[in-house]
């Protein structure tokens, strides 16, 4: 489904029926061919797409969120699509989900932009917390699901406040810094990146960010781009350079300025409009927590947007490559007393220097 529109229908022997191929998910890849390989395929590919809602096992607390909500801890595609289909595949990310043909259900009466998170279930995904024998009674799976579908390995967790989702992020208290720190820097530049700004919880400093998904814009990471972009004989770099070359090459700057090392082709992807399921733009840029990680010499480390098919590019070289084509863009100047030590100041203003030059 995408909100009340069905987009395909998989029987349990992988036939398929696709009734608005332009509302498919991106990675998802189906058939309507009654052969014995496209059915297998068709399965296949609907258990990785239903996985691909679930948190991973190298997630933090990803054992005590699992346990919490009575799910095995799920280690094949087949048993994290089972836990997404438990909670109708659903996320804060986009407006697909999934039901069985029987149901008589809306997406109105069960998205999660609407209806609230339960904030007993913050404890277990951001401090590994077990729930209190009341709380789990009452904890209904759909409480949980935007915890349970938020990827990454950092200990996350989605609260409303005033009618709005914010993610609280955790992890070292050096991650935190770094985050913000990197928030700051973004700023000084024409770049569109959340803000990240300080918060607390339970007596711990965490991050906060502002939800930039809704039910009129989703998001899609590259990794599901680069299946996109196979199955119509391109590649996901062409679609990026061609649709937002100028948020491309930034991401690039950034990265390179403030040594990020976690931007992974999970970790940056576009905007969708969900009144036509279309590509807008590449999303804001976000997941500082691994910045200043490789920040011991010039050059950083290898760059992580560019295709491995391309040879092994320093970030530096990937930033150079970036001013080149765009500029720099710095509106205003960061300054020393941001930053948590005289050597990440210096290193910072000698990768600056070098983009100036």
């Amino acid at each position: 489904m995408h909100k009340n529109r069905i987009v395909a229908e998989i029987r349990e022997d992988g036939f398929c029926n696709i009734h608005s191929e332009a509302f498919m998910p991106c990675n998802l890849w189906l058939e309507e061919d009654d052969s014995l390989d496209s059915r297998v395929g068709n399965l296949t590919n609907l258990y990785y797409w239903c996985a691909s809602r679930v948190l991973t096992l190298d997630r933090a607390f990803a054992k005590e969120i699992l346990n919490s909500l009575g799910q095995n801890q799920a280690v094949t595609d087949r048993e994290r699509a089972a836990i997404a289909v438990s909670c109708h595949a659903l996320t804060l990310t986009d407006v697909f989900w999934v039901k069985s043909k029987e149901e008589n259900i809306t997406f109105d009466e069960i998205n999660l932009f609407d209806h609230s998170l339960s904030i007993a279930f913050v404890d277990v995904s951001l401090r590994g917390k077990s729930l209190t024998a009341q709380n789990a009674e009452l904890l209904d799976l759909r409480d949980a699901a935007g915890d349970v579908s938020t990827q990454g390995v950092a200990p996350t967790a989605w609260v409303r406040r005033n009618g709005i989702f914010y993610l609280l992020k955790n992890g070292s208290t050096t991650d935190v810094e770094a985050e913000l720190l990197a928030s700051k820097i973004a700023d000084c530049f024409k770049c569109d990146h959340i803000e990240y700004t300080p918060d607390e919880y339970d007596g711990i400093p965490v991050s906060s960010s502002r939800i930039i998904t809704s039910k009129d814009r989703s998001m899609v990471p590259m990794e599901h781009i680069e299946i996109y972009a196979a199955n119509q004989d391109t590649s996901a770099l062409d679609i990026v350079l061609e649709k937002d070359a100028y948020s491309y090459h930034m991401m690039n700057i950034i990265d390179y300025l403030v040594g990020n090392t976690d931007r992974h082709w999970g970790n940056w992807g576009f905007l969708v409009d969900n009144n036509t399921n279309q590509l807008l733009r590449l999303h804001p840029l976000m997941d500082f927590n691994k910045a200043f990680t490789s920040y011991d010499d010039l050059d950083g480390a290898v760059c992580q947007t560019i295709p491995a098919s391309q040879g092994r590019v320093s970030q530096k070289d990937a930033a150079v490559d970036a001013v080149q084509s765009i500029g720099l863009n710095m509106v205003e100047s960061p300054q020393r007393e941001w930053f948590f030590s005289d050597k990440a100041w210096e290193m910072f203003c000698q990768r600056l220097e070098a983009l100036n030059i």
